[in-house]
């Protein structure tokens, strides 16, 4: 098998503190930096998945980085180097504690609020007669609180600006930065034959007051694509779309009775299944980039990240 990173355990100089997520490793050198390693760890429903999944963490960090690039004139971002494949290093900013979702079409989320018979998410209206996947007459913005424990909320713009979780000037540069950013990917996305039907941005804010894009954008564990080719046939028969995310993972899970829930246990994974997510997760880079991904094994690939973050914090 390919070499895969499950986990780190690195100590850099003047490192303050280590966050681990479901993916991603974050950790803060002298509250100056923050040094992020995209795993190749795979989640769903909530839960991390037993076997790392080669070359999938490259696949997130440069998807996230060439988006972020394609749209450094819209609003400035947190990274300031790309060093390896896997890691991201940029700016230590303080999140707004809300993300910031954004849904061009009725689907996901919005699509099972709706056959629930509700009509307003998040404080914006959906009109009555809608089919799900149909596309609204303009993006709503849906944001939902950042949870330190448990699952994120929904929470209208009223509630942020009401409970002090963002200022009301900081809100509205938010909201005018996501609409951009959205149709900015909405344009990139058309060029590789894709619709961006939904995703989500986070920013941050340095000491100096200045708002930065952060996180990841764009990729498809943010984002939800469909294929444009045949979306109006599908639409008009009823049909489901075709859609570019892991939502293939998903439906392997659920065929084989995982879905989460208490008692249920992760079915197991085959060499085979594994290397053909890894497939499938490059075939989404190809797709979303134009690009071709190179498949390159490193049997040392945690010594070739640490020589390469201590090579940019000894420079900086």
């Amino acid at each position: 098998m390919v070499s895969t990173i499950s986990t780190t355990n690195f100590n850099f100089p003047k490192q303050k503190s280590y966050y681990k997520g479901k993916v991603r490793e974050v950790y803060n050198i002298d509250d100056n930096y923050l040094v992020m390693i995209v795993s190749d760890r795979v989640s769903a429903f909530d839960v991390v998945l037993p076997r790392a999944i080669p070359f999938k963490g490259q696949v997130l960090n440069k998807i996230a980085a060439k988006a972020m690039e394609a749209a450094k004139d819209i609003v400035p971002n947190w990274i300031l180097n790309v060093p390896h494949p896997n890691v991201t290093i940029g700016r230590k900013c303080e999140p707004f504690k809300v993300e910031m979702v954004i849904r061009g079409y009725l689907s996901g989320h919005a699509a099972r609020q709706y056959k629930e018979g509700k009509r307003i998410l998040c404080g914006e209206a959906m009109a009555d007669g809608m089919k799900e996947n149909d596309r609204f007459p303009k993006p709503i913005i849906t944001p939902s609180t950042k949870a330190d424990v448990g699952h994120d909320e929904d929470i209208t713009r009223e509630d942020i600006i009401k409970h002090g979780l963002v200022s009301e000037a900081d809100y509205i540069q938010l909201e005018n930065y996501t609409q951009a950013l959205f149709q900015r990917g909405t344009e990139i996305a058309a060029k590789h034959g894709l619709i961006l039907v939904d995703t989500k941005y986070e920013f941050g804010k340095t000491a100096d007051g200045k708002i930065y894009l952060i996180d990841e954008i764009h990729t498809p564990d943010s984002s939800r694509y469909f294929y444009a080719d045949g979306y109006e046939e599908r639409q008009k028969n009823g049909e489901p779309q075709r859609q570019l995310s892991k939502e293939f993972l998903r439906e392997w899970l659920i065929a084989n009775n995982f879905q989460g829930k208490e008692g249920q246990t992760v079915p197991a994974m085959s060499d085979e299944w594994v290397m053909q997510i890894s497939d499938r997760y490059i075939e989404l880079y190809e797709k979303l980039t134009g690009e071709s991904f190179e498949r390159k094994d490193d049997p040392n690939i945690l010594g070739s990240i640490e020589a390469c973050v201590l090579d940019f914090l000894n420079t900086h």
